[in-house]
Parts: C-alpha cells; sequence; structure tokens
C-alpha cells in the first residue's frame, strides 16, 4: 500500500508529522540508493509514479524524500532520541 505523499517532502529542521507518518518510506529510500537502485524504479515501486509519464514530478518527489531520509540518518534521527528521553 502506498501512503498519501506530498510531492514534495519536508526541509526543516524539526521533525513534522509527515516524517513520522513517512519513515519506513525513508528507509526503504535509503535501502533502494545503497541498493544501487535506479531512481526511476524506486520512484515508481515506492510512490506509484511513472517516471516515463511524469518524469519532472517523479524526480522531485524522489529527490526531495530521499533528502529528507538522508537529513533523518544523519541529523533528525536525534530529534527522535530527545523524544523518546522525555
Amino acid at each position: 500500500m502506498i501512503l498519501p505523499f506530498e510531492d514534495t517532502a519536508p526541509s526543516g529542521a524539526e521533525l513534522t508529522p509527515y516524517d513520522g507518518a513517512h519513515m519506513k518510506l525513508y528507509m526503504r529510500l535509503l535501502d533502494a540508493e545503497a541498493d544501487g537502485a535506479d531512481w526511476r524504479e524506486a520512484v515508481l515501486i515506492l510512490f506509484g509514479i511513472d517516471p516515463v509519464r511524469e518524469p519532472d514530478r517523479a524526480k522531485r518527489v524522489h529527490d526531495s524524500h530521499l533528502a529528507r531520509a538522508r537529513w533523518m540518518m544523519h541529523t533528525g534521527y536525534r530529534h527522535l532520541l530527545r523524544r523518546s528521553a522525555n
């Protein structure tokens, strides 16, 4: 099942409810990148967007969500740790 998603992932310095709802998606994007998957295959499978029919949208969705996934991996996880400590 594909969760509803925005065309552009959040980009702020704080976790959002969107991030919480899409954590699994972020992990799957990072896994796809680590496995060397083509971004077009990833966006089709994970978002259900055909990169041939909607190339600009597909690239924007993929890149913004992958950037957010990277942020979560390097910085955002600290916010999760703080929340669980409180």
